[in-house]
């Protein structure tokens, strides 16, 4: 059972049917490595070991009917801002550090009905506001390629946790880029789907109008197979698309032949280090061997996507978090005076310094004289961004570049720099700001740190998106590579 962990979700899922192992002894192994891990990496927030043991002996009496879902008895964990029903949900914040949703988001109770076992909830930047996930209030998440970086944010704790090979798959959310830029500085399978596509209900908001839950795995071929079981239309959330959810898995093995790649002129401006750019060359070389075909294409407007989203996603953020104000739920200050001292000091208490700096940001951009100035500009530039990669598509199937201008950095070397922190998004935002769908893969590394190639397409063309990065992963073989000491 040691060599368990190498596998992915697919193959996983197919040895539980074939039952050449259980799904209790799965669960065994990566709560082990789960627990051992956890002082290296705290890659989780939550461990669910006496439910996930019992959800899985009955998976496993499920599996001896001959009967289940795709995923049943596939151990998996959730970031900590999914509700689960009867399990504290932080999101990484001391506000919600008690907090025990009592009921399941639709993506958790949508991925429990087709089996899967959930480990725990993984670790996250506060509210999801971070590249790097140092603001969460339990600490930082480690790198598994090297404990003395970031292994990127928001979802750094799944990144973190799929890449150490703690679970073999984990859910995520992408507001602007955290599901890609996590995914690139680990060396996993990051995809973000078009919004709508996945339902937000029980996703607890950031930026409701760029927020989007996804999935983080070792493949492209696994990605495929969670996001068939996540995706699909929810009543309960007014910004989800009634359309049908293809089958991703059986889309996988289209040819590649003729497939017209755009190669975005202003990702590989200025700001990108020279051996990312080498090892993006590298990967559309592969892609050329395959049959595509590549062509420059330009997004004018796209350098402002860094501006329109610090507009766009503070303002919408300093409504969301409004809600927690320590009178229903969440941390409430001790002995308050009056109504007004109970808002003061359990929102100074329970929210980090982050969060302040993007709610102050987002409610002076809304405010009285400022609403047209800004917030209605950088709406306006979000829709010339989205007009954009309309034109790009009218020629190209997708566009591909680096998911980020370098490899993963130091602890502490961007904290005390807000901006610097911010232009690490700088290749992800645009996706967010049009809504569309992006994965990144593994496509190399620099020194012995890995590298995320990002592959973007029109709206709902998850599928056309997972078959170019299987096509890929097929041909090489990054995708498989396990950070030393956790192989």
């Amino acid at each position: 059972m040691s060599e368990l962990h190498h596998m992915g979700l697919t193959e996983l899922a197919a040895g539980l049917r074939a039952r050449r192992f259980s799904s209790v002894e799965l669960a065994e192994v990566f709560l082990g490595r789960i627990e051992a891990s956890q002082p290296a990496l705290n890659a989780f927030i939550s461990v669910t070991r006496e439910q996930a043991l019992a959800d899985a002996a009955a998976a496993d009496r499920i599996l001896a009917a001959g009967t289940g879902g795709a995923l049943t008895g596939v151990p998996i964990a959730h970031k900590d801002l999914f509700c689960t029903q009867g399990v504290r949900t932080t999101c990484g914040s001391r506000m919600l550090g008690n907090f025990v949703s009592p009921y399941d988001a639709t993506v958790v109770a949508k991925l429990k009905a087709a089996g899967a076992v959930m480990l725990g909830k993984t670790n996250m930047d506060e509210f999801a506001m971070g590249s790097s996930n140092e603001t969460s209030f339990f600490g930082p998440v480690k790198n598994p390629w090297d404990p003395r970086l970031v292994p990127g944010g928001s979802s750094g704790g799944s990144a973190a946790a799929v890449a150490a090979r703690l679970v073999p798959g984990a859910t995520a959310t992408d507001t602007g880029g955290s599901i890609r830029q996590p995914a690139a500085l680990c060396g996993i399978t990051g995809l973000k789907p078009t919004y709508g596509r996945v339902s937000r209900y029980g996703m607890v908001a950031f930026a409701s109008s760029l927020d989007q839950g996804g999935t983080l795995t070792a493949s492209a071929a696994d990605a495929a197979l969670m996001l068939r079981e996540m995706a699909g239309f929810d009543p309960k959330d007014s910004t989800s698309v009634e359309r049908e959810v293809p089958d991703y898995v059986a889309a996988l093995g289209a040819p590649l032949e003729g497939l017209k790649i755009g190669l975005l002129r202003e990702f590989f401006d200025k700001g990108l280090e020279p051996a990312n750019e080498q090892r993006i060359r590298e990967a559309l070389k592969v892609y050329e061997s395959l049959g595509a075909r590549l062509t420059e294409v330009s997004l004018p407007n796209l350098p402002l996507s860094v501006p329109v989203y610090y507009v766009v996603a503070p303002a919408e953020c300093s409504s969301n978090l409004a809600r927690f104000d320590g009178v229903r739920y969440g941390h409430r200050c001790e002995n308050p005076r009056d109504l007004m001292d109970l808002y003061r000091r359990s929102r100074g208490e329970g929210f980090g310094a982050e969060v302040k700096r993007r709610v102050m940001t987002g409610t002076y951009v809304l405010s009285a004289g400022y609403y047209d100035a800004y917030y209605l500009k950088a709406q306006r530039v979000r829709q010339l961004i989205s007009a954009d990669f309309t034109r790009a598509f009218e020629s190209v199937d997708v566009v591909m570049g680096p998911t980020t201008p370098t490899p993963a950095f130091a602890l502490g070397a961007k904290t005390s720099d807000p901006i610097t922190m911010y232009l690490n998004d700088i290749y992800t935002i645009g996706a967010n700001l049009a809504g569309l769908p992006g994965v990144s893969v593994p496509c190399g590394f620099v020194g012995e740190l890995p590298v995320g190639l990002q592959i973007v397409g029109p709206h709902f063309s998850e599928a056309r998106l997972l078959n170019a990065a299987h096509a890929y992963q097929g041909a090489t073989d990054w995708h498989t590579r396990i950070p030393r000491g956790f192989a």
